[in-house]
């Protein structure tokens, strides 16, 4: 069992962005593993946001990115359940992260449940038609095809993406962090991408 320090608790706080305190209490229930402490604060985070789900979020702000360049920007909608957490610098720095992630990765809807279901019907017809030409039985091919469905929906649902700056967790992930740290529901309502030339 490693000792926890403050050199721990600090490298802990800067990877994710909780408060000392939660840092610590995190890291002695890890026995000091960093690792293993920032699965804890995760799971904490997951749990606060399904508690808050619920919460009506009637705050919030737009927040608008512009890519060096400037031949993309995105539009970011955000809604909490105060005016106070909607300015808070925790707030606009996940604001902008995302806006930067919007604008390298292209997602096409927030979530799986906005996607559009022509768009699903579309990809899983290319995949079905792929899949036949294998020759494979019919339960395999069914398995095969909703894997690829996953992989489609981690590539166009913004929320399944794995996080640009920490691949190692997804924005559905990074999203539930701020909830934990801020306490409040916290909701990414829509996003609007534009591109020189498209």
């Amino acid at each position: 069992m490693a000792k926890v320090t403050v050199e721990t608790i600090q490298q802990l706080r800067e990877k994710t962005g909780v408060g000392m305190l939660d840092c610590k209490k995190a890291l002695e229930e890890a026995g000091g593993d960093i690792e293993k402490a920032v699965d804890l604060l995760r799971a904490k985070g997951a749990k606060v946001a399904a508690k808050r789900s619920g919460n009506v979020t009637e705050h919030g702000h737009i927040h608008a990115y512009i890519h060096p360049g400037a031949n993309m920007g995105v539009l970011l909608q955000i809604a909490c359940e105060t005016d106070f957490s909607a300015n808070t610098d925790a707030m606009k720095q996940f604001a902008h992260d995302i806006c930067m992630h919007i604008a390298a990765m292209s997602p096409l809807a927030v979530s799986r449940e906005e996607l559009d279901q022509n768009i699903i019907d579309r990809e899983k017809s290319v995949y079905l038609e792929q899949l036949k030409e294998t020759g494979k039985p019919q339960q395999v091919i069914d398995k095969i095809l909703e894997g690829k469905i996953q992989k489609f929906y981690e590539q166009s649902c913004l929320l399944d993406q794995p996080y640009i700056k920490n691949d190692k967790i997804t924005v559905q992930d990074y999203l539930n962090e701020l909830i934990a740290k801020i306490s409040e529901n916290i909701v990414i309502k829509r996003f609007a991408r534009y591109h020189v030339g498209s």
